[in-house]
């Protein structure tokens, strides 16, 4: 009898498992198994060109309609809603039952709903799926009233696409200034004059009370809103291994893999934002939600459920962010740092370089300064002094 390989998912993390699986010669039959209503699809467009309504959604799909048929991976339509990893089968909630002889679970992420008064308001928006991204934009018009809640890279993107759009927008975060905790005060300062450019306004250090008929009440104010867009982070769907008895991560949430992506269920594998995996540079356990790290992890288990002895993710996590038109490109080990010493250059780029307290470089932000990225991958890697 032929392998039996499911995988669930239906992000960036998932197709990937099975392009790896095939790429490294795996014969079984694939079953990618997806809650959402179309197959795998780019998803950072969705808070911005996609959300600015610059491309539509048939742009989208990481791989043609023929890609699944041409490389035998049949896709399914259902919520995976129970796994038993002794017995080596899933349940789906339209009564379905698929058998595995081996797994990747790659069922990602999801948007943070805030505990709020007024949170299940119909002009309360999470933003994930094309779906959503499409239902905004559709909202959206020239002086239309909007707030995002939320000052880490999607808000911020978002609120500058919203803007684009013609929106009459104002960001909220408890930070003093953008993403300070991640990229320090002098990078956050600079994004916070490019949402002000944009014609952004901003609430800084203000937390958000309740959602109300009349907006978005504040402390000291109320902010009109005809919408508003939750943008407060995501929490890892580990709902499957949890329930399957699968080893969690630190502080008990996302799936824990080792260095080859293999969960304690025997031939299960983990991949994407709801693994935290064992990173064989860093020495330690982390858990990234990347797009590009997705990838590469999804690679990696399908090729190891492919029988690859090699396949690992390996690199530096990194990931880009555009704002408007300019774009940051971050690679850092995510744990924190002790000192962030922002650099200047010529023509208006700037490198912001992060040091532990050893003054070891543990990451590096970017803005029109591809060559210090690269140099600044190649540092953290190796745990060389910054520059």
């Amino acid at each position: 009898m032929s392998e039996r390989i499911v995988i669930v998912g239906g992000g960036p993390a998932a197709l990937c498992a099975a392009r790896g699986y095939r790429a490294a010669g795996g014969t079984g039959t694939v079953r990618l198994v997806t809650d959402d209503d179309r197959p795998p699809y780019e998803r950072p467009p969705l808070t911005k060109e996609h959300l600015r309504g610059e491309s539509e959604s048939d742009a989208l799909p990481m791989e043609g309609d023929g890609w699944y048929a041409e490389h035998g991976v049949e896709l399914v339509y259902a919520t995976a809603t129970g796994l038993d990893a002794d017995a080596r089968r899933v349940t789906l909630d339209d009564g379905g039952v698929l058998d595995y002889d081996g797994l990747a679970l790659a069922t990602g992420s999801k948007p943070i709903r805030l505990p709020l008064d007024g949170a299940d308001d119909s002009r309360v928006h999470l933003i994930r799926q094309a779906v959503h991204g499409e239902g905004l934009r559709d909202l959206v018009f020239a002086g239309t009233q909007a707030v995002v809640i939320g000052t880490g890279f999607i808000g911020c993107e978002a609120a500058v696409s919203l803007a684009r759009r013609g929106a009459q927008v104002t960001v909220v975060g408890q930070e003093p200034i953008p993403n300070a905790a991640r990229i320090g005060e002098a990078a956050g300062a600079r994004v916070a004059g490019w949402l002000e450019d944009e014609g952004v306004e901003a609430r800084h250090g203000a937390a958000v009370e309740a959602i109300e008929t009349d907006g978005v009440r504040l402390a000291h104010e109320t902010l009109p809103a005809e919408i508003v867009l939750m943008a407060a982070g995501v929490r890892p769907r580990d709902e499957l291994a949890r329930d399957a008895g699968l080893r969690l991560g630190s502080g008990g949430a996302a799936i824990a893999t080792d260095a080859d992506l293999r969960t304690t269920g025997d031939r299960v594998y983990a991949a994407g934002d709801v693994c935290e995996a064992w990173h064989p540079v860093a020495g330690r356990p982390l858990r990234v939600e990347h797009w590009g790290d997705a990838l590469a992890q999804g690679e990696a288990a399908g090729r190891r459920l492919a029988g690859d002895r090699e396949a690992r993710w390996d690199a530096v996590p990194g990931f880009w962010s555009q704002i408007g038109d300019r774009w940051l490109k971050h690679a850092a080990w995510g744990d924190g740092f002790t000192d962030a010493r922002l650099v200047d250059h010529p023509g208006g780029g700037w490198t912001v370089w992060y040091a532990d307290a050893d003054g070891v470089c543990v990451g590096v932000l970017t803005f029109d300064a591809d060559d210090d990225y690269e140099r600044g991958e190649q540092l953290v890697a190796e745990a060389a002094p910054c520059p």
